[in-house]
């Protein structure tokens, strides 16, 4: 299995995070192949195995990884170890102390977060989908990871691969509402077009609650033929973003 190495390092020491690519699995065409969802079409025999694999590759069991089940919306689950077993849970974003936990974040266009504390020992992963950026999903994570005994000021962040705003065109009374919401957000695609920069709008959310120390693996996911895209592909897989603390 290949796995993207930029973005690594970044979150502090004593925590782990990888994004995963399409590369690597058993998923057949559209999904072809490291297809990581549940919920995009593939086989469950296939993404279960996928899941293994990715598992093995982080020096992780499948059952450590706390996968939801994404809702665009702004719920933050904790996550103990008794929570990673049975069917995924509505939420958008999760945190954990737990080591050997591993919080795990679906993509093919919105935009994967991750965070943590290293001091603290606290790491989340949020799924900021336009919807979700503009109603506050990093924010309401950020608040929930504080409320656990982290500090912004401490918090360090990787923001994973995404749609850009020069491909992601909007009619104009989205990007009208995205500006009146999250004004960072808003921007013109290279057409010329109204767009959306969900990027842009994530790191102004967290610089605003005092997080800022924050990376990117700023790959546009339309663009980059390595990763899935619903924009680009319709019917196709999800790559996975995930963060843990090494015990």
């Amino acid at each position: 299995m290949q796995l993207s190495p930029a973005p690594v390092a970044g979150l502090g020491d004593g925590v782990r995070a990888v994004f995963t690519d399409r590369h690597g699995g058993v998923s057949q065409p559209p999904f072809e192949s490291l297809n990581l969802g549940a919920g995009a079409g593939d086989s469950a025999q296939c993404v279960a195995a996928n899941r293994e694999l990715l598992a093995a590759a982080c020096g992780l069991r499948p059952a450590d990884i706390a996968w939801m089940r994404q809702v665009h919306g702004t719920d933050v689950r904790y996550v103990g170890r008794e929570h990673c077993d049975g069917p995924a849970q509505p939420a958008d974003a999760s945190f954990t102390d737990v080591p050997g936990v591993a919080v795990a974040v679906l993509a093919a266009d919105c935009l994967p977060v991750l965070l943590a504390d290293p001091v603290a020992r606290i790491v989340g992963a949020a799924h900021a989908g336009r919807e979700g950026m503009l109603a506050g999903v990093v924010p309401a994570l950020v608040s929930a990871m504080r409320s656990a005994g982290a500090d912004p000021a401490r918090m360090r962040a990787i923001t994973g691969p995404g749609i850009c705003g020069g491909c992601y065109e909007v009619p104009a009374e989205m990007r009208d509402r995205a500006a009146a919401a999250v004004p960072a957000s808003s921007c013109a695609t290279r057409a010329g077009q109204p767009g959306i920069d969900i990027r842009a709008g994530v790191h102004a959310q967290l610089a605003a609650l005092g997080v800022t120390r924050v990376a990117a693996d700023s790959r546009c996911t339309k663009e980059s033929a390595e990763l899935f895209s619903h924009r680009r592909d319709s019917r196709t897989g999800r790559f996975a973003g995930l963060a843990w603390l090494v015990p």
